[in-house]
């Protein structure tokens, strides 16, 4: 029978004083990221029956987040995989704990978008919606943002200027490209 890793084959392993193994283990005192880091991963290597511990108490060390999405037609397929991915990606998260909040408009109005997107700011730490580059949909991203609110535009930009960031393709470089090929 094979003998179980201990406190002592962990910190020598991982480079570390079994003190610190002890503080990981314990969260007594504060460890910095990458020696947490570095004791889970050897955890994990040599089998330690309390990595899984290790593991939860660095995530537990690290801020949540509240991230909201406001996809369209939660009855398509593609939003509604776009959806479970984006759960999974923020549930993984390294460098967070963060729990997606996904809403999902029945349309392309400006006003449905804005008021949904309104619900979700109220609740969430950044927002990311999908919608379409309308006057009132701007005036809302400018509002959120004037509070503190970072909006990313996805799939289609919108408030170019205002928004934090845009995630999707360059519309341009898409353009360009099928001219090209046109031609």
């Amino acid at each position: 029978m094979a003998k179980r890793p201990t406190i002592s084959d962990l910190a020598r392993i991982s480079g570390v004083s079994v003190a610190t193994v002890d503080r990981v283990l314990n969260s007594r005192l504060p460890v910095r990221e990458d020696t947490a880091r570095r004791v889970y991963e050897a955890a994990t290597e040599i089998g330690y029956h309390a990595a899984g511990l290790i593991k939860q108490r660095m995530r537990h060390e690290l801020p949540e987040y509240r991230l909201g999405f406001l996809l369209l037609k939660g009855n398509y397929v593609f939003y509604s995989e776009f959806a479970r991915e984006l759960e999974l990606a923020v549930s993984r998260s390294p460098r967070f704990r963060g729990v997606a909040m996904i809403d999902f408009a029945d349309s392309l109005a400006p006003d449905e978008i804005v008021e949904r997107a309104r619900k979700l700011a109220a609740k969430c730490r950044a927002v990311a919606l999908v919608g379409p580059d309308h006057p009132t949909l701007t005036v809302a991203v400018e509002e959120m943002k004037a509070k503190g609110l970072p909006v990313f535009s996805l799939l289609s930009d919108f408030a170019a200027g205002i928004r934090e960031g845009y995630v999707g393709l360059d519309n341009r470089k898409v353009g360009r490209s099928a001219a090209w090929m046109i031609s």
